[in-house]
């Protein structure tokens, strides 16, 4: 049941990460003007390293909050800010301090991330 949760997190995630970036990406080209990134339309590799990268996170959330303790909602919601915190949020923070990444650029992956993990932290909680 656990690698259904997983594999329909990912699946999940994946999509509402496209739809995010979709809605963000211009405030980002309007903030940074030429010194934005163009990330292109990504090809059926970028598409698939994706899911792929996005089903480790559930897996690793789902390990995580087994061992913690901490499968079932609301408390899974709470690991997964914890954890957002934890890592997304300082390495981007890293990021910006050591590799001069504009602020507005950060903030939208630590945006990402955040929604990534509490959707992951919601399907994980039900299928629970």
């Amino acid at each position: 049941m656990i690698a259904l949760g997983v594999a329909v997190a990912a699946v999940a995630a994946f999509v509402l990460s496209s739809v995010y970036y979709v809605v963000v990406s211009p405030l980002e080209r309007r903030a940074l003007g030429d010194r934005v990134l163009d990330r292109g339309r990504p090809g059926p590799l970028r598409v698939v390293t994706e899911l792929v990268r996005t089903a480790v996170v559930a897996a690793g959330f789902a390990w995580v909050a087994a061992q913690a303790g901490l499968p079932a909602l609301p408390s899974s919601l709470l690991l997964a800010v914890v954890l957002w915190v934890a890592f997304p949020v300082v390495l981007l923070t890293g990021s910006i301090i050591w590799e001069r990444v504009p602020w507005q650029t950060a903030a939208i992956h630590a945006g990402d991330w955040l929604l990534k993990l509490l959707l992951v932290a919601f399907v994980l909680g039900l299928v629970h």
